[in-house]
């Protein structure tokens, strides 16, 4: 991502004003700093951004800006980053494989909170200082609710997660229970069903838990009517109590998606119309589109003009093609547009901040994105 910092009124502004041929990333740092600041007041507990959503300089300065001092890494980049915007971040590296140099690296930066899935993952890190130092083992559940499940690569099954924590507290670090419900989940029930299996298995290994960690999953406002996430943060500390009474862990939790994405508007131009079914834009699935082949096609989408004219009217559905030579690089589902679309319009995807320039590729020279700081989204 390259970052232009001059600040613009609107991404509409931008693309009237100097009509680019490229995709652009428009960035609302006020929009970013806000949604870190609805975390903050709404979660009962220690809020930790997830990096690999997005790990811009800009982002993360900014999210240390708006009071976010802890931060998910999975990797010693990852964390290098996040020492360059805050020498002080708090760490946790919560992707449960590692390879030994990935171990020392992160000694290193001094890591506060560990997870592991698994008792070779544990015996790992035999030679972590404790010194007040973090285990989390990391549940697993069959839940539903999500765009898909992490615990399909993650996770112990409660009875191993039992075994786990007794061999956390005989090695001599903190115990804590993690866990993740899945990507962009908006049913406030997955996290009470893994909230009491927590406290079950933490009873049944006779372990009290220091912390609990709800993980991401929180979902990001891709379509229809944005997610409720009061009523995700209410459930997730009314289960809580309620499972662990007075023994009830300090909660941590780990947004990256519903944090960035709505910080974040691409725009993308049609390069060229076949007939009256496909649709060529100047990126796709190689680069900020590539998740749309998971998750779906959101609905948060309008088109203008160059000139700056809304193209509004009746809709018809379009396979959507990206600019590279792969006939692969097409979106899974097609696109409502409207009719009267031409070439050279502008697209523009609402909430795009995250996993659009962090796993975007240079295939056939495409899918590098400007970002364009905006004051409104």
């Amino acid at each position: 991502m390259r970052n232009q910092p001059a600040l613009w009124p609107s991404p509409e502004w931008h693309l009237k004003k100097f009509t680019p041929d490229l995709p652009v990333l428009y960035f609302s740092p006020d929009v970013l700093q806000s949604t870190a600041k609805r975390f903050l007041g709404g979660f009962d507990g220690l809020v930790t951004y997830a990096v690999k959503a997005n790990d811009d300089a800009e982002v993360l300065a900014n999210l240390v800006a708006a009071g976010i001092a802890a931060f998910d890494v999975a990797s010693p980049p990852e964390m290098r980053r996040v020492r360059d915007a805050k020498p002080d971040a708090v760490l946790h590296y919560h992707n449960p494989v590692r390879s030994p140099d990935e171990i020392a690296q992160a000694v290193g930066h001094g890591i506060a909170s560990w997870s592991i899935d698994s008792v070779t993952e544990l015996d790992k890190l035999a030679d972590v200082p404790r010194q007040g130092t973090e285990i989390a083992v990391r549940l697993r559940l069959p839940v539903a609710g999500a765009a898909y499940d992490f615990g399909e690569k993650f996770g112990a099954d409660p009875d191993l997660a039992v075994t786990l924590l007794q061999k956390v507290v005989e090695m001599g670090f903190v115990p804590s229970l993690t866990f993740h419900p899945g990507t962009q989940c908006g049913d406030p029930q997955a996290w009470a069903v893994y909230i009491v299996e927590a406290a079950d298995v933490a009873k049944r290994a006779g372990v009290r838990l220091a912390r609990l960690n709800v993980g991401g999953g929180f979902a990001a406002h891709r379509s229809g009517a944005a997610p409720d996430l009061e009523a995700i943060f209410d459930r997730i500390s009314q289960e809580t109590h309620r499972a662990f009474g007075l023994d009830a862990p300090q909660l941590v939790c780990e947004p990256g998606r519903a944090m960035v994405a709505e910080a974040f508007t691409l725009g993308l131009r049609i390069k060229a119309i076949r007939g009256e079914d496909a649709v060529f834009l100047n990126d796709g699935v190689y680069g900020a589109l590539t998740e749309l082949r998971d998750i779906g096609v959101p609905d948060r989408i309008q088109v203008m003009r160059a000139t700056g004219e809304p193209v509004e009217g009746a809709l018809r559905s379009r396979v959507i093609f990206g600019p590279t030579c792969d006939s692969l690089d097409r979106l899974p589902d097609p696109l409502p547009l409207p009719t009267n679309i031409a070439e050279g319009d502008y697209v523009l995807f609402r909430a795009m901040g995250a996993y659009s320039a962090s796993i975007s590729t240079g295939f056939n020279g495409y899918g590098l994105q400007d970002v364009v700081t905006v004051a409104a989204l």
